[in-house]
């Protein structure tokens, strides 16, 4: 099938490549250009953006900020509709979609104006998070106030824009579930992995170490599967949630959802026999999902940083993945994944690169 991908970041050229070792052709579009690229390669294609859209069989995207003109141009091509996906934009919207869904979160309230905001807060009596409702994200547009401090500090910033109060959470730890729904209806899920977050950024991602509570692991696919099967969505998709409690009185609370590739799935590009990216793309073209095979692999994130050390793109056990980004401080600029069977040892391998691979401010 001929794919095209609105998107030419590293998660669309992953996409890519993806596509083309599943035996599919793939073009990208550069949304900020609206030029025809091609993968692995940042040289625009004589090919206007209409008729690359017509050369396609199939429409998805890197990231869920989709432009309506695109939209409008893909028509029929998108698998999923792009209405449906533009609660997952906003915070407010997908707030409620997981209430109407019946998937618990934490409390929450919205607000529009600086008004509705102040008049909030004045109701709050436990810490919060403010996030604003459009854009954000790496915790850009969040901020956290407890009980005692400065209001009127806040309204000039987290109140000029729409956006949700959130009780501060008291969990254990943060996970993540990342699957995919095929376009008959097929779901496949990944076992639910940890995050570990540094400056509301994603550090680090352990995954296939212990087994996670049979009762949690059925709670985010419940999820999962209600939430894609509500938009008929066609893809990967990653949920977050916060982890309440532990052992059997453990709860998830979902704290974001992300319609497409997420970074928590980096992972599976060498810890699993299918990628999150050829999940993506063996959904949008309806090929059999494989049976998964696990290794347990420690994903970092290198953030800001100038290059990955030589000595992660030699070792034996790690394998380097580098964007080909200009490096700025909270900037996602590549990642590497560590073949690592014992959990304590990928925790002081953590420890260890997180200060050579990140710098967040």
């Amino acid at each position: 099938m001929k794919l095209l991908i609105l998107g030419n970041g590293q998660l669309g050229q992953m996409l890519a490549q993806s596509s083309i070792q599943l035996g599919h052709e793939c073009l990208l579009i550069n949304t900020r250009t609206n030029q025809v690229m091609p993968a692995g390669a940042h040289v625009a294609l004589s090919l206007s953006i209409e008729n690359a859209m017509q050369w396609a069989d199939v429409v998805s995207w890197e990231h869920e900020q989709l432009n309506p003109e695109h939209v409008a141009l893909a028509a029929a091509k998108l698998l999923t509709d792009a209405d449906k996906i533009r609660p997952l934009t906003h915070r407010q919207l997908e707030k409620k979609l997981c209430d109407s869904l019946g998937i618990a979160t934490a409390p929450w309230q919205a607000f529009n104006t600086a008004d509705e905001f102040q008049q909030a807060m004045q109701k709050w009596q436990q810490a919060v998070v403010i996030k604003a409702a459009f854009g954000g994200y790496d915790g850009k547009s969040q901020w956290r106030w407890a009980v005692g401090d400065d209001i009127d500090a806040l309204i000039a910033t987290a109140g000029h824009q729409p956006g949700i109060i959130e009780a501060m959470i008291p969990f254990t730890r943060e996970v993540s579930i990342v699957g995919a729904r095929a376009r008959d209806g097929r779901i496949l899920c990944y076992p639910l992995v940890e995050n570990v977050h540094r400056n509301g950024i994603l550090s680090h991602t352990f995954a296939g170490y212990e087994a996670v509570p049979e009762h949690l692991q059925t709670a985010a696919e419940e999820a999962f599967k209600a939430i894609t099967e509500h938009l008929g969505y066609v893809g990967t998709l990653a949920i977050e949630f916060f982890v309440v409690g532990e052992g059997d009185n453990a709860q998830l609370l979902v704290n974001e959802i992300a319609p497409r590739v997420h970074n928590s799935g980096h992972w599976s590009l060498t810890g699993c026999n299918a990628s999150q990216f050829d999940l993506h793309i063996r959904s949008l073209t309806n090929m059999p999902f494989p049976e998964l095979a696990i290794q347990p692999t420690l994903m970092v994130n290198a953030i800001g940083c100038e290059q990955i050390p030589s000595e992660l793109w030699q070792s034996s056990i790690t394998s380097a993945f580098w964007y080909g980004k200009d490096s700025r401080p909270g900037r996602k600029v590549g990642h590497v994944n560590f073949r690592i069977a014992d959990r304590a040892a990928a925790e002081r391998t953590s420890e260890h690169f997180t200060a050579a691979l990140q710098v967040l401010s």
